[in-house]
Protein backbone atom coordinates (compact mmCIF):
# COMPACT_ATOMS: atom_id res chain seq x y z
CA UNK A 1 0.00 0.00 0.00
CA UNK A 2 1.30 3.46 -0.94
CA UNK A 3 1.15 5.69 2.11
CA UNK A 4 2.39 9.18 2.93
CA UNK A 5 3.79 10.11 6.30
CA UNK A 6 2.79 13.74 6.76
CA UNK A 7 4.54 15.78 9.45
CA UNK A 8 2.86 19.02 10.55
CA UNK A 9 5.17 21.00 12.82
CA UNK A 10 3.12 23.72 14.56
CA UNK A 11 3.66 26.27 17.28
CA UNK A 12 2.58 24.19 20.26
CA UNK A 13 2.81 20.63 18.92
CA UNK A 14 3.96 18.44 16.09
CA UNK A 15 1.45 16.11 14.45
CA UNK A 16 2.21 13.10 12.31
CA UNK A 17 -0.34 11.33 10.12
CA UNK A 18 0.03 8.21 7.99
CA UNK A 19 -2.35 8.67 5.05
CA UNK A 20 -3.27 6.16 2.36
CA UNK A 21 -4.12 6.86 -1.29
CA UNK A 22 -7.76 7.65 -0.55
CA UNK A 23 -6.87 10.17 2.13
CA UNK A 24 -7.80 7.84 4.97
CA UNK A 25 -5.71 8.35 8.11
CA UNK A 26 -4.21 5.03 9.15
CA UNK A 27 -2.28 6.36 12.14
CA UNK A 28 -2.07 9.64 14.00
CA UNK A 29 0.06 11.00 16.84
CA UNK A 30 1.23 14.30 18.28
CA UNK A 31 3.99 15.55 20.55
CA UNK A 32 4.10 18.86 22.43
CA UNK A 33 6.46 21.70 21.56
CA UNK A 34 7.27 24.21 24.29
CA UNK A 35 6.97 27.97 23.98
CA UNK A 36 8.65 30.46 26.32
CA UNK A 37 8.13 34.17 26.89
CA UNK A 38 11.41 35.51 28.34
CA UNK A 39 10.43 39.18 28.06
CA UNK A 40 7.32 41.12 27.04
CA UNK A 41 6.93 40.71 23.28
CA UNK A 42 9.56 37.95 23.09
CA UNK A 43 8.38 34.47 22.12
CA UNK A 44 10.91 31.66 21.76
CA UNK A 45 11.16 27.94 21.11
CA UNK A 46 14.01 25.43 21.18
CA UNK A 47 15.05 24.15 17.74
CA UNK A 48 16.31 20.82 19.05
CA UNK A 49 13.10 20.31 21.00
CA UNK A 50 11.10 20.96 17.82
CA UNK A 51 13.11 18.26 16.05
CA UNK A 52 12.68 15.83 18.96
CA UNK A 53 8.93 16.43 18.84
CA UNK A 54 8.99 15.42 15.16
CA UNK A 55 10.79 12.16 15.95
CA UNK A 56 8.39 11.38 18.80
CA UNK A 57 5.27 12.10 16.73
CA UNK A 58 6.58 10.03 13.80
CA UNK A 59 7.46 7.06 16.02
CA UNK A 60 4.09 7.08 17.77
CA UNK A 61 2.18 7.56 14.50
CA UNK A 62 3.83 4.57 12.81
CA UNK A 63 3.34 2.48 15.92
CA UNK A 64 -0.36 3.40 15.88
CA UNK A 65 -0.52 2.31 12.24
CA UNK A 66 0.94 -1.10 13.04
CA UNK A 67 4.51 -0.34 12.09
CA UNK A 68 3.91 0.30 8.39
CA UNK A 69 6.72 1.83 6.35
CA UNK A 70 5.54 4.87 4.38
CA UNK A 71 6.21 5.36 0.70
CA UNK A 72 7.23 8.99 1.13
CA UNK A 73 7.27 11.92 3.53
CA UNK A 74 5.45 15.26 3.33
CA UNK A 75 6.01 18.28 5.55
CA UNK A 76 3.93 21.26 6.61
CA UNK A 77 5.27 23.72 9.15
CA UNK A 78 4.80 26.95 11.03
CA UNK A 79 5.97 29.70 8.77
CA UNK A 80 7.64 32.94 9.84
CA UNK A 81 9.54 31.50 12.81
CA UNK A 82 13.32 31.66 12.38
CA UNK A 83 16.02 29.06 13.11
CA UNK A 84 19.78 29.56 12.90
CA UNK A 85 22.30 26.73 13.11
CA UNK A 86 25.88 25.72 12.43
CA UNK A 87 25.95 23.70 9.21
CA UNK A 88 29.08 21.83 10.33
CA UNK A 89 27.68 20.61 13.65
CA UNK A 90 23.92 20.97 13.17
CA UNK A 91 23.70 22.82 16.50
CA UNK A 92 21.40 25.86 16.80
CA UNK A 93 23.09 29.22 17.31
CA UNK A 94 20.22 30.58 19.40
CA UNK A 95 16.54 30.12 20.15
CA UNK A 96 13.85 29.77 17.54
CA UNK A 97 12.32 33.23 17.24
CA UNK A 98 8.60 32.54 16.96
CA UNK A 99 6.34 34.13 14.39
CA UNK A 100 4.63 35.73 17.39
CA UNK A 101 7.87 37.38 18.50
CA UNK A 102 7.95 41.19 18.28
CA UNK A 103 11.52 41.94 19.44
CA UNK A 104 12.54 43.21 16.00
CA UNK A 105 9.90 45.95 15.94
CA UNK A 106 12.61 48.64 16.22
CA UNK A 107 14.31 47.29 13.09
CA UNK A 108 11.03 47.49 11.20
CA UNK A 109 10.43 51.05 12.43
CA UNK A 110 13.89 52.06 11.24
CA UNK A 111 13.23 50.69 7.77
CA UNK A 112 9.82 52.34 7.67
CA UNK A 113 11.43 55.65 8.64
CA UNK A 114 13.95 55.11 5.82
CA UNK A 115 11.05 54.90 3.37
CA UNK A 116 11.31 51.18 2.56
CA UNK A 117 7.77 50.11 3.52
CA UNK A 118 6.34 50.59 0.02
CA UNK A 119 9.27 48.81 -1.63
CA UNK A 120 8.90 45.84 0.71
CA UNK A 121 5.17 45.68 0.15
CA UNK A 122 5.39 45.99 -3.63
CA UNK A 123 7.98 43.24 -3.96
CA UNK A 124 6.93 40.80 -1.24
CA UNK A 125 3.22 41.56 -0.79
CA UNK A 126 3.77 41.87 2.97
CA UNK A 127 3.64 44.72 5.47
CA UNK A 128 6.88 45.61 7.22
CA UNK A 129 6.10 43.93 10.53
CA UNK A 130 8.24 41.95 13.03
CA UNK A 131 5.96 38.93 12.65
CA UNK A 132 7.77 38.12 9.41
CA UNK A 133 11.16 36.45 9.25
CA UNK A 134 13.73 38.94 7.93
CA UNK A 135 14.01 41.27 10.93
CA UNK A 136 14.21 38.24 13.22
CA UNK A 137 16.94 36.76 11.02
CA UNK A 138 18.91 40.00 11.36
CA UNK A 139 18.42 39.97 15.14
CA UNK A 140 19.56 36.35 15.43
CA UNK A 141 22.70 36.98 13.38
CA UNK A 142 23.51 40.06 15.45
CA UNK A 143 22.98 38.17 18.71
CA UNK A 144 25.42 35.52 17.48
CA UNK A 145 28.03 38.16 16.64
CA UNK A 146 27.65 37.68 12.89
CA UNK A 147 27.19 41.27 11.73
CA UNK A 148 30.49 41.85 9.92
CA UNK A 149 30.46 41.07 6.17
CA UNK A 150 31.45 37.49 5.48
CA UNK A 151 31.45 36.44 9.13
CA UNK A 152 28.35 34.26 9.01
CA UNK A 153 29.40 32.60 5.75
CA UNK A 154 32.87 31.82 7.04
CA UNK A 155 31.40 30.35 10.22
CA UNK A 156 29.12 28.08 8.20
CA UNK A 157 25.96 29.59 9.65
CA UNK A 158 22.59 28.67 8.18
CA UNK A 159 19.45 30.72 8.77
CA UNK A 160 16.02 29.71 7.63
CA UNK A 161 12.38 29.10 8.35
CA UNK A 162 11.25 25.99 10.21
CA UNK A 163 10.71 23.96 7.02
CA UNK A 164 14.40 24.37 6.14
CA UNK A 165 15.40 23.14 9.61
CA UNK A 166 13.14 20.08 9.30
CA UNK A 167 14.36 19.20 5.80
CA UNK A 168 17.96 19.56 6.98
CA UNK A 169 17.36 17.12 9.80
CA UNK A 170 15.19 14.70 7.83
CA UNK A 171 17.94 14.36 5.22
CA UNK A 172 20.76 14.19 7.74
CA UNK A 173 22.12 17.55 6.58
CA UNK A 174 22.23 16.55 2.92
CA UNK A 175 19.61 19.09 1.75
CA UNK A 176 19.55 22.77 2.66
CA UNK A 177 16.42 24.17 1.02
CA UNK A 178 13.36 26.30 1.68
CA UNK A 179 9.93 25.82 0.11
CA UNK A 180 8.69 28.76 -1.97
CA UNK A 181 5.53 29.46 0.04
CA UNK A 182 7.52 29.61 3.26
CA UNK A 183 10.11 31.84 1.56
CA UNK A 184 7.34 34.25 0.61
CA UNK A 185 6.71 34.92 4.31
CA UNK A 186 10.19 36.27 5.04
CA UNK A 187 10.06 39.84 3.57
CA UNK A 188 13.00 38.78 1.39
CA UNK A 189 11.28 36.91 -1.47
CA UNK A 190 10.07 38.69 -4.62
CA UNK A 191 6.63 37.39 -5.65
CA UNK A 192 7.28 38.21 -9.32
CA UNK A 193 10.84 36.94 -9.83
CA UNK A 194 10.27 34.05 -7.39
CA UNK A 195 13.70 34.48 -5.82
CA UNK A 196 15.45 36.18 -2.92
CA UNK A 197 15.58 39.94 -3.57
CA UNK A 198 19.10 41.40 -3.46
CA UNK A 199 17.99 44.88 -2.39
CA UNK A 200 15.93 43.52 0.50
CA UNK A 201 18.73 41.21 1.62
CA UNK A 202 20.96 44.28 1.85
CA UNK A 203 18.32 46.36 3.63
CA UNK A 204 17.78 43.76 6.34
CA UNK A 205 21.44 42.75 6.58
CA UNK A 206 20.83 39.08 5.77
CA UNK A 207 23.54 37.58 3.49
CA UNK A 208 22.23 35.44 0.66
CA UNK A 209 24.91 32.86 1.48
CA UNK A 210 23.30 31.99 4.85
CA UNK A 211 19.86 31.42 3.32
CA UNK A 212 18.71 28.16 1.76
CA UNK A 213 17.99 27.95 -1.97
CA UNK A 214 14.26 28.07 -2.70
CA UNK A 215 12.48 25.07 -4.25
CA UNK A 216 8.99 24.56 -5.66
CA UNK A 217 6.52 22.98 -3.25
CA UNK A 218 6.50 19.65 -5.10
CA UNK A 219 10.09 19.70 -6.41
CA UNK A 220 11.37 17.07 -3.97
CA UNK A 221 13.54 17.77 -0.95
CA UNK A 222 15.95 14.84 -0.97
CA UNK A 223 15.57 11.54 0.84
CA UNK A 224 15.53 10.67 4.50
CA UNK A 225 18.61 9.67 6.43
CA UNK A 226 18.42 6.67 8.75
CA UNK A 227 16.62 8.33 11.68
CA UNK A 228 15.79 5.24 13.68
CA UNK A 229 12.07 5.96 13.65
CA UNK A 230 12.22 6.17 9.83
CA UNK A 231 14.28 4.17 7.36
CA UNK A 232 16.72 5.82 4.98
CA UNK A 233 16.01 6.83 1.37
CA UNK A 234 12.33 7.73 1.67
CA UNK A 235 11.66 10.68 -0.64
CA UNK A 236 10.67 13.95 1.03
CA UNK A 237 8.18 14.55 -1.75
CA UNK A 238 6.44 17.80 -0.85
CA UNK A 239 6.71 20.70 1.56
CA UNK A 240 4.11 23.38 2.27
CA UNK A 241 3.60 26.10 4.83
CA UNK A 242 0.89 24.99 7.25
CA UNK A 243 -1.75 27.55 6.36
CA UNK A 244 -1.07 27.09 2.66
CA UNK A 245 -1.41 23.33 3.01
CA UNK A 246 -4.84 23.81 4.59
CA UNK A 247 -5.89 26.03 1.68
CA UNK A 248 -4.73 23.28 -0.67
CA UNK A 249 -6.68 20.61 1.19
CA UNK A 250 -9.87 22.67 1.11
CA UNK A 251 -9.59 22.91 -2.68
CA UNK A 252 -9.42 26.71 -2.53
CA UNK A 253 -7.48 27.17 -5.75
CA UNK A 254 -9.68 29.76 -7.47
CA UNK A 255 -10.60 33.38 -6.66
CA UNK A 256 -13.66 33.60 -4.41
CA UNK A 257 -12.64 30.61 -2.28
CA UNK A 258 -11.25 31.05 1.23
CA UNK A 259 -10.42 29.29 4.46
CA UNK A 260 -9.58 30.09 8.08
CA UNK A 261 -7.23 27.87 10.08
CA UNK A 262 -7.72 28.25 13.83
CA UNK A 263 -4.50 27.53 15.66
CA UNK A 264 -2.46 29.51 18.17
CA UNK A 265 -3.16 32.35 15.78
CA UNK A 266 -5.50 32.26 12.81
CA UNK A 267 -4.66 32.52 9.14
CA UNK A 268 -7.49 33.72 6.92
CA UNK A 269 -6.56 33.10 3.30
CA UNK A 270 -8.32 33.50 -0.06
CA UNK A 271 -7.03 32.55 -3.50
CA UNK A 272 -6.42 35.40 -5.97
CA UNK A 273 -5.46 35.49 -9.62
CA UNK A 274 -2.40 37.79 -9.42
CA UNK A 275 0.12 39.02 -6.84
CA UNK A 276 -1.35 42.53 -6.77
CA UNK A 277 -0.70 44.52 -3.62
CA UNK A 278 -3.99 45.09 -1.76
CA UNK A 279 -4.97 48.51 -0.49
CA UNK A 280 -6.20 47.17 2.86
CA UNK A 281 -4.31 45.75 5.85
CA UNK A 282 -3.90 42.25 4.46
CA UNK A 283 -1.00 40.64 2.64
CA UNK A 284 -0.46 38.95 -0.68
CA UNK A 285 1.45 35.70 -0.43
CA UNK A 286 2.56 32.77 -2.57
CA UNK A 287 0.27 29.93 -1.57
CA UNK A 288 2.34 27.28 -3.38
CA UNK A 289 4.58 26.87 -6.38
CA UNK A 290 4.10 23.85 -8.62
CA UNK A 291 4.05 24.08 -12.42
CA UNK A 292 2.90 27.66 -11.89
CA UNK A 293 2.53 29.94 -8.86
CA UNK A 294 -0.76 30.16 -6.98
CA UNK A 295 -1.24 33.40 -5.02
CA UNK A 296 -3.49 34.31 -2.12
CA UNK A 297 -4.62 37.22 0.02
CA UNK A 298 -4.05 36.60 3.69
CA UNK A 299 -4.57 38.20 7.05
CA UNK A 300 -2.80 36.84 10.12
CA UNK A 301 -4.35 37.03 13.57
CA UNK A 302 -1.68 36.82 16.23
CA UNK A 303 -3.78 35.48 19.11
CA UNK A 304 -6.88 33.33 18.62
CA UNK A 305 -6.24 29.90 20.12
CA UNK A 306 -3.77 31.70 22.37
CA UNK A 307 -6.60 34.00 23.46
CA UNK A 308 -8.83 31.05 24.33
CA UNK A 309 -5.99 29.35 26.22
CA UNK A 310 -5.28 32.54 28.21
CA UNK A 311 -8.91 32.94 29.19
CA UNK A 312 -9.19 29.26 30.17
CA UNK A 313 -6.13 29.61 32.44
CA UNK A 314 -7.41 32.87 33.90
CA UNK A 315 -10.77 31.30 34.74
CA UNK A 316 -9.05 28.29 36.28
CA UNK A 317 -10.37 25.85 33.69
CA UNK A 318 -8.47 22.61 33.03
CA UNK A 319 -8.47 23.06 29.25
CA UNK A 320 -9.75 25.25 26.43
CA UNK A 321 -12.57 22.83 25.70
CA UNK A 322 -14.25 23.88 28.94
CA UNK A 323 -14.69 27.47 27.76
CA UNK A 324 -17.70 26.57 25.62
CA UNK A 325 -19.36 24.74 28.51
CA UNK A 326 -18.92 27.77 30.75
CA UNK A 327 -20.09 30.16 28.01
CA UNK A 328 -23.24 28.12 27.41
CA UNK A 329 -24.69 29.58 30.61
CA UNK A 330 -25.29 32.92 28.83
CA UNK A 331 -26.77 34.04 25.51
CA UNK A 332 -24.08 36.67 24.92
CA UNK A 333 -21.10 38.32 26.59
CA UNK A 334 -23.23 40.91 28.37
CA UNK A 335 -21.45 43.84 26.75
CA UNK A 336 -17.96 42.54 27.62
CA UNK A 337 -15.30 42.59 24.91
CA UNK A 338 -11.88 40.95 25.09
CA UNK A 339 -9.18 42.22 22.70
CA UNK A 340 -6.27 39.73 22.99
CA UNK A 341 -3.47 42.02 21.80
CA UNK A 342 -0.81 40.20 23.82
CA UNK A 343 1.96 41.34 21.48
CA UNK A 344 -0.04 43.89 19.52
CA UNK A 345 -2.55 43.31 16.74
CA UNK A 346 -1.91 41.70 13.38
CA UNK A 347 -4.12 42.04 10.31
CA UNK A 348 -5.84 44.21 9.35
CA UNK A 349 -4.47 46.70 11.92
CA UNK A 350 -0.75 45.85 12.12
CA UNK A 351 -0.45 47.80 15.35
CA UNK A 352 2.23 46.42 17.66
CA UNK A 353 1.51 49.17 20.20
CA UNK A 354 -1.99 47.80 20.83
CA UNK A 355 -2.49 46.26 24.25
CA UNK A 356 -4.75 43.46 25.46
CA UNK A 357 -7.88 44.73 27.21
CA UNK A 358 -11.24 43.70 28.67
CA UNK A 359 -13.97 46.32 28.32
CA UNK A 360 -17.61 46.55 29.39
CA UNK A 361 -17.18 44.80 32.74
CA UNK A 362 -19.94 45.55 35.25
CA UNK A 363 -20.92 44.29 38.68
CA UNK A 364 -23.04 41.67 36.94
CA UNK A 365 -20.22 40.26 34.81
CA UNK A 366 -19.39 36.65 35.64
CA UNK A 367 -17.09 33.94 34.29
CA UNK A 368 -19.64 32.88 31.66
CA UNK A 369 -19.57 36.37 30.13
CA UNK A 370 -15.77 36.32 30.10
CA UNK A 371 -15.70 32.90 28.44
CA UNK A 372 -18.18 34.11 25.85
CA UNK A 373 -16.12 37.25 25.23
CA UNK A 374 -13.09 35.07 24.48
CA UNK A 375 -15.02 33.06 21.88
CA UNK A 376 -16.39 36.25 20.37
CA UNK A 377 -12.89 37.76 20.17
CA UNK A 378 -11.79 34.99 17.83
CA UNK A 379 -14.85 35.25 15.60
CA UNK A 380 -14.62 39.05 15.44
CA UNK A 381 -10.95 38.99 14.47
CA UNK A 382 -11.60 36.52 11.64
CA UNK A 383 -14.46 38.71 10.43
CA UNK A 384 -12.19 41.78 10.51
CA UNK A 385 -9.72 40.04 8.22
CA UNK A 386 -12.23 38.57 5.78
CA UNK A 387 -13.92 41.95 5.37
CA UNK A 388 -10.52 43.49 4.60
CA UNK A 389 -9.71 40.75 2.07
CA UNK A 390 -12.98 41.35 0.24
CA UNK A 391 -12.37 45.08 -0.21
CA UNK A 392 -10.35 44.51 -3.40
CA UNK A 393 -10.83 40.76 -3.98
CA UNK A 394 -13.67 38.49 -5.00
CA UNK A 395 -16.56 38.12 -2.58
CA UNK A 396 -16.44 34.96 -0.46
CA UNK A 397 -19.71 33.03 -0.30
CA UNK A 398 -18.58 30.22 2.01
CA UNK A 399 -15.64 30.23 4.41
CA UNK A 400 -13.96 26.85 4.94
CA UNK A 401 -12.65 26.35 8.48
CA UNK A 402 -10.25 23.93 10.12
CA UNK A 403 -8.07 23.69 13.21
CA UNK A 404 -8.58 22.67 16.81
CA UNK A 405 -10.99 25.48 17.72
CA UNK A 406 -13.50 24.33 15.11
CA UNK A 407 -14.50 21.64 17.62
CA UNK A 408 -16.42 24.41 19.41
CA UNK A 409 -19.90 24.47 17.92
CA UNK A 410 -20.61 27.73 19.74
CA UNK A 411 -17.59 29.40 18.13
CA UNK A 412 -18.55 28.18 14.66
CA UNK A 413 -22.11 29.49 15.07
CA UNK A 414 -20.71 32.82 16.26
CA UNK A 415 -18.42 32.90 13.25
CA UNK A 416 -21.26 32.37 10.79
CA UNK A 417 -23.40 34.98 12.55
CA UNK A 418 -20.72 37.68 12.64
CA UNK A 419 -19.73 37.04 9.03
CA UNK A 420 -23.33 36.92 7.90
CA UNK A 421 -22.60 33.99 5.60
CA UNK A 422 -22.17 30.22 5.60
CA UNK A 423 -19.10 28.46 6.88
CA UNK A 424 -18.10 24.87 6.17
CA UNK A 425 -16.36 23.15 9.07
CA UNK A 426 -13.88 20.51 7.93
CA UNK A 427 -14.54 16.96 9.07
CA UNK A 428 -10.86 16.59 9.95
CA UNK A 429 -9.05 19.24 11.97
CA UNK A 430 -5.71 18.19 10.45
CA UNK A 431 -6.15 20.01 7.13
CA UNK A 432 -2.51 21.16 7.00
CA UNK A 433 -1.09 17.65 7.32
CA UNK A 434 -3.65 16.26 4.88
CA UNK A 435 -2.95 19.00 2.33
CA UNK A 436 0.78 18.29 2.37
CA UNK A 437 0.06 14.57 1.98
CA UNK A 438 -2.22 15.23 -0.98
CA UNK A 439 0.42 17.30 -2.77
CA UNK A 440 3.02 14.59 -2.08
CA UNK A 441 0.77 11.91 -3.60
CA UNK A 442 0.24 14.06 -6.67
CA UNK A 443 3.93 14.83 -7.06
CA UNK A 444 4.71 11.09 -7.01
CA UNK A 445 1.95 10.26 -9.48
CA UNK A 446 -0.01 8.27 -6.90
CA UNK A 447 -3.24 10.13 -7.67
CA UNK A 448 -4.66 11.96 -10.67
CA UNK A 449 -6.79 14.34 -8.62
CA UNK A 450 -6.13 18.04 -9.23
CA UNK A 451 -7.62 19.20 -5.97
CA UNK A 452 -8.52 17.86 -2.58
CA UNK A 453 -11.77 19.24 -1.24
CA UNK A 454 -12.50 18.74 2.44
CA UNK A 455 -16.06 17.77 3.20
CA UNK A 456 -17.69 19.09 6.32
CA UNK A 457 -20.70 20.47 8.10
CA UNK A 458 -22.32 23.63 6.75
CA UNK A 459 -23.19 26.22 9.41
CA UNK A 460 -25.65 28.94 8.39
CA UNK A 461 -25.95 32.39 10.04
CA UNK A 462 -29.05 33.09 12.13
CA UNK A 463 -28.27 36.53 13.60
CA UNK A 464 -30.39 39.43 12.34
CA UNK A 465 -28.54 42.04 10.29
CA UNK A 466 -29.28 44.81 12.82
CA UNK A 467 -27.85 42.77 15.69
CA UNK A 468 -24.79 41.90 13.63
CA UNK A 469 -24.14 45.58 12.87
CA UNK A 470 -24.45 46.47 16.56
CA UNK A 471 -22.03 43.70 17.61
CA UNK A 472 -19.49 44.72 15.01
CA UNK A 473 -19.71 48.40 15.98
CA UNK A 474 -19.15 47.58 19.65
CA UNK A 475 -16.20 45.37 18.78
CA UNK A 476 -14.64 48.15 16.67
CA UNK A 477 -14.89 50.49 19.67
CA UNK A 478 -13.12 47.93 21.89
CA UNK A 479 -10.32 47.53 19.33
CA UNK A 480 -9.91 51.31 19.18
CA UNK A 481 -9.47 51.39 22.97
CA UNK A 482 -6.78 48.72 22.77
CA UNK A 483 -4.74 50.71 20.28
CA UNK A 484 -2.43 52.99 22.24
CA UNK A 485 -2.06 55.43 19.40
CA UNK A 486 -5.81 55.98 19.28
CA UNK A 487 -6.33 56.70 22.97
CA UNK A 488 -6.15 60.43 22.34
CA UNK A 489 -9.08 60.10 19.96
CA UNK A 490 -11.36 58.77 22.70
CA UNK A 491 -13.58 61.18 24.67
CA UNK A 492 -12.41 62.44 28.06
CA UNK A 493 -14.10 60.95 31.10
CA UNK A 494 -15.79 64.27 31.77
CA UNK A 495 -17.27 64.62 28.25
Amino acid sequence: MDTILSVDQGTTNTKALLVDGSGTVLGRASAPAGVTFPRPGWVEQDAEELWRSVLTAVRDCLDAAGGQTPTAVAVSSQRESVVGWDRRTGRPIGPVLSWQDARADDKCRQLIAAGLADTVRQRTGLPLDPMFSAPKMAWLLAAAGMTQPGTAQQAGIAVGTVDAWLVWNLTGGAVFACEAGNASRTLLYDLTTLDWDTDLLTAFGVPRAVLPPVRASDAGFGVTADLGVLPAKLPVAAVLADSHAALYQHGCHLPGTAKATYGTGTSVMAAVARPDVPATGVATTLAWLTSKPTYAREGNIIASGAALAWMARTLGLPDVGQLEKVADAVDDAGGVHFVPAFSGLGAPYWDRSATGILTGITGGTDRAHLAMAALESVAHQVTDVLEAIEVDSSAIDVLHTDGAATASGRLMRLQADLLGRSIRVADAVDASALGAATLARQSLGLTDADTAVSAGMLVEPTMAAEARTRCRTEWAAAVARSRVGLVSDLPDVGD
